[in-house]
Formats: structure tokens, sequence, C-alpha cells
């Protein structure tokens, strides 16, 4: 995954469809060649997964258009609206707005039978247009979001004797979140018989991978033992194999509820060794916790 990409992206390798999508999964960017960008069946998922932004213009877009094929439908029909001076757009395009609507002003009303047709078709368009933006809109606003925090670093130190690698991991939510799962693989490059080097995968056995609450920050830590993909490596080994970690936690919302996951990664240059993370933790006179998430990132060396 982390390996370098060689991508062949010249008009050769382009022609089949001339389509290139990008892809990112933390700091990895994937360029998909000849692959369909969009499918019809995937609208609702593409439109969640608009930036708010773009989503107000979705809309605005979509609302503008359908006034202007009514607006237009209605200059076709002639009379058909009275009160509605002939060839003006304008008129047409704002009397299209308050059918749309269902408001109904009163000024300008269908005089024809093809009148009382296209405002029917009209409303009916409305009313399910609304719905559906409504729809859109809520969903949007009711999605969970992780706000969850990774250390920017990972550390290799010992612990209780024995090295360890380590992560810290926060809840910036102000309730405890529940069922907590977190997860640490590893991957690096490795010749094999065949090839000269191919992208390995391992998952990291943690000394905790669950948590029945997780209310605030706690460190993950897996032990570098004889078992361990790690085991014997030094940083320039980490280097020379392209050595990377992806991190992942799942758990609950319970305001929601709703599960939520937040991933991040790790280069090898972000695997400090003989470092440990500072003490966060503090205890007040009237046996309180205090967490100090100002100093989340902070490390310090093994030996300090």
């Amino acid at each position: 995954m982390g390996a370098p990409l060689s991508l062949d992206i010249s008009s050769n390798s382009m022609s089949k469809s001339g389509r290139s999508i990008s892809v990112r999964a933390g700091r990895f960017e994937f360029v998909k060649l000849n692959a369909a960008k969009f499918n019809f069946r995937d609208s609702y998922h593409f439109i969640l997964t608009l930036t708010w932004p773009r989503f107000a213009a979705l809309v605005l877009a979509v609302y503008v258009l359908i006034n202007i094929v009514f607006a237009s439908l209605y200059l076709l029909g002639g009379r058909c609206i009275a009160e509605l001076p002939p060839g003006s757009f304008y008129e047409a395009f704002f009397f299209s707005v308050e059918t749309l609507a269902t408001v109904g002003y009163g000024h300008m009303y269908p005089d024809t039978f093809y009148g009382h047709c296209v405002t029917t078709v009209e409303i009916v368009v409305g009313m399910f247009g609304m719905a559906a933006i409504t729809g859109l809109i809520f969903v949007r606003f009711s999605r969970p979001s992780a706000r969850l925090l990774f250390s920017k670093w990972a550390v290799i130190s010992p612990f209780d004797g024995v090295p360890t690698l380590m992560l810290r991991v926060a809840n910036q939510r102000h309730i405890p979140m529940a069922e907590a799962e977190f997860r640490v693989m590893l991957f690096r490059n490795e010749p094999t018989k065949e090839e000269a080097s191919v992208r390995r995968f391992y998952p990291l056995k943690l000394q905790f991978d669950r948590m029945i609450a997780f209310p605030v920050a706690l460190t993950l830590r897996h032990v570098i033992e004889e078992s361990s993909p790690l085991y014997g490596m030094d940083s320039e080994d980490l280097k020379d194999s392209d050595t990377r970690l992806m991190a992942s936690i799942v758990c609950i919302d319970t305001v929601i509820p709703a599960p939520v996951q937040s991933a991040t990664d790790y280069s090898y240059n972000e695997i400090l060794w003989n470092r440990r993370f500072v003490e966060i933790y503090a205890e007040t006179d009237d046996g309180r916790l205090t967490v100090d998430y100002g100093r989340i990132h902070d490390t310090e060396e093994a030996g300090g």
C-alpha cells in the first residue's frame, strides 16, 4: 500500500476510456485508470460525499434548472397563464418559482387546460423534490462523525523492560465512546522468490485491543517479541523496507447512537526510536483525574 506506485499514465494507457480517478486513503493517493467515474445508481452516495459548498451549489443548480424548464414550457403554451406578459421569460420564471413552492400569490394563474397540466406536473415535482432535499439534508446533518485523535508520532522504547511500539489515541468528544476497538497494521516491502519486492501486511497484536468505555485518552502498545514483525529491526531496516503503520479505531457514539471510525497512518520516519510519550494524567486533591490534551503528541527521551 505504501510502496512507490509505478503508474503509466501515458496516452497509450489512457486510450481505453481517457478516465482517471484519484482516491485517497490517509496520506496515500491512488489513481484508478480506465474506471467508470459515475454510475447513476450511486447518485445518493455521490451526493452525500459532496462537501457542503458543492452540495449547496448542486441544489441551487437543480432548482434553477427546473424553473428554467417550466418557465420555457409556460412560454411555449402561449396565453396558458392569465396575466403573464407574452414572451416575458422573467415573469414566467418567477411564476414557476411560486408554483414550485406552491405559494400561489394569485396575480397569475393557469387559464387553459395546457396551463393546468404544466402547473400540476410542476407542483408534483416540487413536492417530491422538497421531500428528497429535506431527506438529504437530514442525513447529512445526522450522519455521525468521528472526533478521534491520533498522536503525530509512534514511538519505540522499553516498556516493562521489553521494546514496545506505542501510539496514543484520544477521544475529542466530551462523552465516553462505547465498545471501542483498536487495530494497528504494519506493511512493508519484502523480497520473494519470484519478485524483488512485494508489499506484505501484518496485523500487530496489541496488549489490549478493546475498551468497554473510551472516555479520554490512552496509549496503545505492541510488545516487540520474537513473534512480532518488528523483532530485530532498527530505524534503518524500517527505512530500507519502507515500513508503515496503519491505525484504526471503531467505536459507538452513545448520543446518536451509531458506530464511528477513524484511521491514520505513520511512515517509517514518523516512528521515533528511544522516545516515550510524556505523562498527561494528573490527580487533583479531590480525587479527579486531569488529562492534558495539549501534550497528546509530546514525547521525551526514554531514559529521561
